[in-house]
């Protein structure tokens, strides 16, 4: 078993799939003056970790997986930096037998946050895209079942990202009781 650290990954991706890697982003975001008493926010974008460029994903993934030896999958979480308007996808893999996650990001635009589906390799994944696509709306293409997990499919909107109106429920205004 071969604990790889975030740096030694990206020697590796450079190496093997050259162009996999994505750039780092090189200013920060304005994110606004500091109001009084608050420390100024650092560049909430800057990570140490492999950033991939989305369409390469499943090909890195695989080898993470055949390579490198992490035969798991845990989590996709998604992050919304609505300031940068980027959407950032974070997956966690590790070995079986134990060690450190080995992490992977993939950073979408906003308005139109799309990455191939790492489903058709990967089962565990599928419940985590579906649930990334509806709270955050992001499109996993070739995705098995992409469909709504916890809202309704009338549901209009995605409820985790960061300017969605939380004043009042549209869903029950019409109604008298509850």
């Amino acid at each position: 078993m071969a604990i790889v650290s975030a740096d030694e990954l990206k020697q590796h991706l450079e190496q093997a799939l050259p162009g996999a890697l994505a750039p780092a982003p090189r200013e920060p975001a304005s994110h606004g003056a500091p109001k009084k008493g608050e420390r100024a926010p650092a560049d909430l974008l800057a990570t140490n970790d492999a950033l991939v460029h989305a369409t390469r994903l499943p090909e890195v993934a695989a080898y993470v997986r055949d390579t490198l030896g992490y035969e798991l999958l845990s989590n996709i979480t998604a992050v919304d930096y609505l300031a940068d308007g980027v959407i950032e996808l974070v997956y966690h893999f590790f070995h079986l037998q134990g060690g450190p996650a080995l992490v992977l990001k993939v950073r979408l635009p906003r308005d139109e946050p799309r990455t191939p589906s790492l489903a058709p390799d990967w089962p565990g994944a599928e419940l985590q895209e579906r649930e990334a696509f509806d709270l955050f709306g992001v499109l996993f293409d070739g995705h098995p079942n992409l469909r709504r997990v916890y809202m309704w499919d009338e549901f209009e909107g995605f409820p985790m990202r960061k300017d969605y109106a939380r004043q009042g429920d549209k869903y029950f205004a019409d109604q008298e009781e509850f």
